[in-house]
């Protein structure tokens, strides 16, 4: 790939200060490891969303569409194409009586937030969580007995093309930490969601309950993805792989969580080599102790 070619191709779309070359995904990934991506574009409308992806799927350019980065685990080798980095630059947010519409780049708590503050109840279990409301609706994203399909009645989204599709209710095909978004490879631009009304203080006041039950239970004081593995049948991950002795279990800098094994740590220094060289170690493990194959949770880019 002429980095020169794509690069002018990009500033046609994009003004060039929201194009980035040579970019770290240790700086855009709550895992805080990963080598270098060739591109990186903040993107900033859905207009914008859509010329880019229908070019680099014409020129048949690899491309990934990211929010916060905290679902996703870069390779040590990087990322050979360009990065859409859906954010801050495109999160705004509508409040019409008991409908939130959000753009994708808005952050999960920002809009649990704004619910509790129209006294719009539903959402509450995705505060804290730390991602974007694409990214959710992407994964069917969900915490203590709430997911994103309760409340997610219309998502705009986009195919490999650049069509516009706009999903309503079961067309949305959620299931555990999966979506039709996901299995049919589609960008997530806009999500509308439902709610319920009810007390303000009495949101409030669950959203605190959960947000104390994180802290409690999850090592928020290190640099994570999250969740690892998706939840086995009629099992939890952590507690397979607690029950495998592997709590705090190490390779170079990647560790498993004391505080809750169903997290890899970085303690500092990790490179994804270790982090991918940890989740291997995990899952064979478990399978050779319990028979279970432990999905991931996460996404792994390249390695």
């Amino acid at each position: 790939m002429q980095e020169i070619d794509i690069y002018g191709k990009l500033s046609a779309i994009y003004p060039h200060d929201v194009i980035l070359s040579d970019v770290s995904m240790k700086d855009y990934t709550t895992m805080k490891v990963g080598g270098i991506a060739d591109f990186m574009v903040l993107a900033d409308s859905v207009e914008n969303i859509q010329k880019s992806v229908s070019l680099l799927y014409s020129l048949n350019v690899p491309y990934i569409i990211m929010g916060n980065g905290s679902n996703l685990v870069f390779s040590d080798q990087g990322y050979h194409g360009v990065i859409i980095k859906i954010g801050s630059g495109f999160s705004k947010t509508e409040v019409k009586e008991d409908i939130i519409t959000a753009e994708a780049g808005a952050s999960l708590t920002s809009v649990a937030n704004l619910a509790m503050e129209n006294s719009l109840s539903g959402l509450e279990f995705a505060y804290g969580i730390p991602g974007t409301i694409g990214g959710a609706a992407y994964m069917n994203a969900g915490a203590y007995g709430g997911e994103m399909k309760q409340v997610i009645i219309e998502t705009l989204c986009i195919d490999k093309e650049g069509q516009y599709i706009t999903l309503r209710g079961e067309e949305h095909n959620f299931s555990y930490r999966h979506s039709r978004i996901q299995n049919d490879e589609l960008v997530c631009l806009k999500v509308k969601l439902k709610l319920n009304k009810a007390d303000k203080e009495g949101i409030k006041a669950k959203m605190c309950e959960l947000s104390a039950k994180r802290r409690e239970k999850q090592p928020l004081s290190f640099p994570s993805a999250g969740s690892i593995f998706k939840r086995p049948p009629d099992s939890f991950a952590g507690k397979l792989i607690d029950e495998c002795g592997l709590r705090g279990y190490r390779i170079g800098g990647a560790q498993i969580s004391d505080k809750h094994c169903g997290f890899i740590i970085n303690t500092g220094n990790a490179t994804a080599s270790d982090v991918l060289a940890l989740i291997k170690h995990v899952q064979e493990t478990v399978y050779n102790n319990f028979g279970k194959s432990l999905e991931l949770e996460v996404k792994i880019i390249g390695g």
